[in-house]
C-alpha cells in the first residue's frame, strides 16, 4: 500500500524505469554492463516505492495515550522553551526519520486543531540544534481532552524539500489518521506540558501508531 502523496512520483519513476529498461539493450552490448545497469534501475525504483509505502496500522483510539506520529529514532527528550505558540517551557520529544523509514505523519492524539502554520526555511540536517526553528517546517497544535494542547512540528531535513500537512484550524481529528507526509528525510518534534509521563527513551526505535510516547 502506497501513500497518495507518492502517486505522481511513483508513476513517473515506473514509466522511466520501463522506458530505460527497453532502451538499455540498444545502448549496452556487454552482458555484464547491461545487467548491472538494469539492476541499478530496479534498485532505484524499489527505493522510491519503499519510501512512499503506507502500512495499514489501525489502532483503537485512547485519549490517555499519545502515540508516535512517525517511524524513526528518538533523539531528544528535554525541557525547552517553545517560542512560537506556547511561549513557555515544554517537554520536547523528537523522532528522527531516516530515508528508509515510513514517512507518513499520523495524528498522535485526537482533538481539535487549534493552530496550523507552514514556515519556509533552510534544509539543515534534521538533527541540527537550529533545525526546529530555521528549517522548512509546519507547526500544528491539537487540543486533546486529557492532555490539553499538544504541539507537533514536522521538520524538513537536508534531503526533504516538501512537507505536506493536512491539519487545518478548526478540524476535528482522530488519533492515528494521516496528518501529512514529509518527502525524503526529516524529523518530528512533540511538545507536552511539563510533568507529562514520557514512555520512550533516547535511542529507542519508534513505530508510528504503535509506540506509546506519553501517558496520563
Amino acid at each position: 500500500m502506497f501513500h497518495k502523496e507518492g502517486a505522481k512520483i511513483i508513476l513517473i519513476s515506473t514509466s522511466l524505469f520501463v522506458i530505460l529498461l527497453l532502451l538499455t539493450p540498444l545502448v549496452f552490448t556487454n552482458f555484464w554492463i547491461l545487467k548491472s545497469v538494469q539492476i541499478f534501475l530496479l534498485l532505484f525504483l524499489l527505493i522510491i516505492l519503499q519510501f512512499f509505502r503506507n502500512p495499514n496500522r489501525a489502532l483503537e483510539v485512547n485519549d490517555y495515550n499519545i502515540v508516535a506520529p512517525v517511524d524513526g529514532k528518538v533523539v531528544v527528550i528535554e525541557e525547552v522553551f517553545e517560542p512560537e505558540y506556547f511561549k513557555d517551557k515544554r517537554l520536547q520529544v523528537s523522532i528522527f526519520m531516516s530515508p528508509i523509514n515510513v514517512h507518513v505523519t499520523r495524528y498522535a492524539a485526537s482533538g481539535k486543531i487549534k493552530y496550523s502554520k507552514y514556515h519556509p526555511g533552510k534544509y539543515l540536517v534534521a538533527w541540527h540544534p537550529k533545525a526546529s526553528t530555521e528549517n522548512e517546517r509546519t507547526t500544528v497544535v491539537i487540543e486533546n481532552r486529557i492532555f490539553g494542547e499538544i504541539l507537533y512540528r514536522q521538520i524538513a531535513g537536508a534531503l526533504a524539500k516538501r512537507i505536506v500537512n493536512y491539519a487545518e484550524e478548526g478540524m476535528q481529528v482522530r488519533q492515528g489518521d494521516d496528518a501529512g507526509f514529509i518527502k525524503f528525510g526529516s524529523r518530528v518534534d512533540l511538545y507536552f506540558p511539563i510533568g507529562t509521563t514520557i514512555n520512550v527513551k533516547i535511542g529507542q526505535k519508534a513505530i508510528g501508531n504503535r509506540t506509546i510516547v506519553a501517558t496520563k
